[in-house]
Formats: C-alpha cells, structure tokens, sequence
C-alpha cells in the first residue's frame, strides 16, 4: 500500500534520512523503531504531508505524494505524541472542533463522533471537560481525533507514553480492532514489548538510515541467539573459560550460543567436574529489545534536530 523509495533529508548540514526503502502492506499494523534522534519523527512528518521537501518518492497505491497531496491527507490519520487538545473544551467540542478541520458536515460530524467515541470508550465522559481527564483518557481522545475523518491509514507516535495499564489495553484493543476494519497502522514506540505484541512488521531505523526490516516473524528468525545466563559465587570468568561469547552480565554470565542445549549439557558436565554449584542458570530466546540493541548500540545518541524540525 505504501512504498517509500531512495527518501533523503537533510537540515543544513546534517541528514536525518538516507536512502530509506521500505514497504508498508495494506491492512498491517508497521512498527517504526530507532534510538531518539535516528530519523523517525523526520520520517513520520513527511508520510503525514508536514514535510514536503524532500528527495525521494513516497507513493500511496501507486500515487505520489509529490503529485497528490491533498488527496493522500484525506486518507491519513494522525496521533503526535504531544497531546493536541483544548483542555477547556469538553471531549465533544474537541471532536467537533476537529471535525471541522477535516471539513465533515454537520450530518457526517454527529454521527462520527457517536461512533468514535464508543470506539475509545469514552461515551459516558463526552460533555466532562478535557482538563478532568487522566492522561490514559487524554491519549484516547487524542486517537480519537484523527479517528474522525475515517481514514485508511492511522500513523501513532509514541501512543502510550504515560497511560495508566487499563488505558494501554484499551489502546491496544483499539488497534487491533482498527487492524480487522483494513486499515494500515505506523506504530513508533520505544517500548519493544509493544511493538513486537501489535507489529506485524517492522522497520528499525538508526542514524536516518533503515538497518533491517520485514515482517515480524521473519527479522526476529534471522537475528535468533539464544543465550544462557549462569549466576553464582563460585561460578567466575575462569570456570567458563573455554565457553565462546561470554560476557559479563549483572551479577553473573551470559553465553550466547546457537545451539543452546548443546551448550548447556557442556556447562553441566564442566560444573561437576570442578565441583561448582552454580545459583541461576537460565535460557532465554532473543526478542526484539535485544535485536534493537544489537543493531543500534547501546549509547544513546541524541542528535536534537528532529525535536527542531
């Protein structure tokens, strides 16, 4: 459905994105992921139509973006991660003050925000004024909002930064129910649990450049380690020796190995012999968390321009 092909841009003399390609099926909930400052907010703005300078295509069912704009907005809905809301206003006057700026009429707007407030459960709240809400309210109505033209593509930024548990599983119930109506989702969170749980695809991004992307499934099979973690106070670096990849990890060792029974037989069986009782021994598989640092390092890199732009 959305094809992003060679987009390059640059503030000055720093470039937020380079050569980025990716694919975004109809239908699909896409996790956009990268360290603060890679390129994902840059990336965001021009699939909404607030950047329009740029190199590169972005094309919607074939239609350039360059070429039609406007249409393709009509198409998009929106949540930043700054909650955008009049505070003073009831939730039903923000809906309808958003209504307006997506041109409803006045027949379409009623039955809209009937519609769309059932859908972020927040029905028995519509005449409560905004600045009663808890922030978990305040970022469903910020859903809601960019709910209201029906459009065929939701892109989310960062969607449950401070929610309450109940709110989190009300927007995650939400998005899958906006995933079997067809519509495609832009999922970008720094909370890897999220994503991996919601995604059916991702796109990591670091430095303004893609460095890995597909479908969930298929990019956690190509990055699979398994590692054992081993703890105790007798187990020190010199009663692993001979074990490869070993690294210190909190109050014990990990070891990551492709053939993790193998090596946990081989761990048993140098215990015993050296009479070492070890206190924690775990496997665990990779998950994306552990793929992300794998691939973006573990520094944070704040580079301040996507903030700017």
């Amino acid at each position: 459905m959305i094809h992003i092909q060679n987009v390059k841009k640059s503030y000055g003399t720093h470039c937020a994105l380079q050569d980025v390609e990716l694919t975004i099926a109809k239908g699909t909930c896409f996790g956009l992921v990268g360290p603060n400052g890679a390129g994902k907010s840059t990336l965001m703005k021009i699939l909404v139509g607030i950047l329009e300078e740029y190199e590169g295509e972005v094309l919607l069912d074939n239609a350039t973006f360059h070429h039609n704009r406007l249409a393709i907005k009509r198409r998009i809905g929106y949540v930043p991660q700054d909650i955008c809301l009049e505070e003073t206003l009831t939730a039903r006057d923000n809906l309808l003050l958003f209504g307006r700026l997506y041109g409803l009429s006045k027949s379409q707007l009623s039955k809209r925000i009937t519609e769309v407030l059932r859908k972020i459960g927040l029905e028995d709240r519509e005449k409560s004024s905004v600045s009663t809400f808890s922030g978990g309210m305040k970022r469903r109505l910020n859903i809601g909002c960019a709910l209201l033209h029906d459009p065929d593509i939701i892109i989310l930024d960062e969607p449950t930064v401070g929610v309450d548990p109940q709110s989190r599983r009300a927007i995650f119930e939400l998005i899958h129910s906006l995933k079997n109506e067809g519509k495609t989702l832009i999922y970008s969170s720094h909370y890897m649990e999220e994503v991996e749980q919601l995604c059916d695809a991702i796109g990591f991004i670091d430095q303004g450049k893609v460095v890995e992307h597909g479908p969930m499934q298929e990019v956690l099979g190509r990055h699979h380690h398994s590692s054992i973690y081993v703890e105790g106070k007798q187990v020190t670096a010199e009663v692993l020796q001979g074990f490869p990849s070993l690294k210190e990890q909190g109050a014990g060792f990990s070891i990551v190995s492709d053939e993790p029974l193998e090596t946990l037989e081989q761990l048993a069986r140098s215990f015993a012999s050296q009479a070492v009782l070890p206190e924690r021994l775990e496997l665990s598989q990779a998950r994306l968390e552990d793929i992300f640092i794998r691939l973006t390092g573990t520094s944070l890199r704040d580079t301040g321009m996507e903030g700017a732009s």
